[in-house]
């Protein structure tokens, strides 16, 4: 694979898993505007692992305390304060519980949806459709709530919405970052319980591609460099990305990314429509 398309993927990979703009509708988009051929199966599973190794490294203090007080254990005070998950000890728990419904979705429902749904005018509708729920909740949504405030309730409805990512174009951070607005939690909150949420998920994809590699890959030498190359860039944009966000998100609305979804929706739409 060509190291132009090795690192623009890895870049486009880290940018749009974590913004709430899809990363499959942009994936999917770019290999098919540049002629370039398909990355491969070995490629997408390095993408994820560098998707994990984004959210391990940028939380791991956070992963660290989740786990240290889910367990009933005394948190290092290394760590220092941190009320809105010291005040939380069951979020552990929470966070495991709200996996499931993408866990079992994505069991039963990914060959399906893969093979039915990927279509651009689903991307595109997706993208819309979603945006303008976003657009509601922020609208609406009271945007008052902390991680220490929330709730089984609150972190099964946003688990509920992570299964909906199945779906090419809805982006998983996007609809859990919009279910957690809808349960009023405030924006910069609402992010960083999505990419904590993703962690295990995103684990478990990646290593399931470790296990479809071992039965249908095509993993040689020569592509060990460019596999490389791909996780540490994905890895260094998404930690990059993912402070960024946080940062904005802390001062502004989501108002830029339902703009931009409602024109990209519409730009795939229109594209798939004149190359009918």
């Amino acid at each position: 694979m060509p190291l132009v398309q090795v690192i623009v993927l890895a870049i486009l990979q880290g940018i749009t898993e974590f913004l709430p703009i899809s990363s499959s509708a942009h994936l999917a988009l770019t290999p098919w505007l540049f002629g370039w051929a398909d990355q491969g199966l070995e490629f997408d599973i390095a993408l994820h692992f560098g998707t994990l190794f984004s959210v391990l490294i940028y939380f791991f203090r956070d992963w660290l305390r989740i786990l240290v007080n889910g367990l009933g254990l005394t948190t290092p005070a290394s760590l220092g304060p941190d009320p809105s998950l010291d005040r939380n000890p069951r979020l552990l728990w929470y966070i495991v519980a709200a996996t499931i419904p993408a866990g079992v979705a994505g069991l039963l429902f990914k060959d399906t949806v893969e093979s039915t749904l990927r279509s651009p005018y689903v991307m595109g509708t997706m993208l819309i459709v979603v945006g303008l729920v976003m657009w509601a909740a922020e609208r609406f949504a009271k945007h008052e709530r902390t991680m220490n405030e929330m709730s089984m309730k609150d972190c099964l409805f946003i688990g509920v919405a992570q299964a909906l990512a199945l779906i090419p174009g809805t982006s998983r951070s996007g609809i859990t970052m919009t279910a957690g607005l809808l349960r009023n939690l405030d924006r910069a909150t609402a992010a960083r319980f999505s990419f904590l949420l993703s962690t295990p998920i995103v684990a478990a994809a990646a290593l399931k591609g470790l296990l479809d590699i071992r039965k249908h890959g095509n993993l040689t030498p020569e592509l060990i460099p460019s596999l490389g190359i791909g996780i540490a860039v994905t890895a260094v944009t998404g930690c990059i990305v993912i402070a960024v966000l946080l940062k904005f998100l802390r001062a502004n609305s989501v108002l830029p990314f339902v703009l931009y979804r409602l024109a990209f929706g519409v730009f795939i739409i229109a594209l798939a429509f004149s190359r009918a």
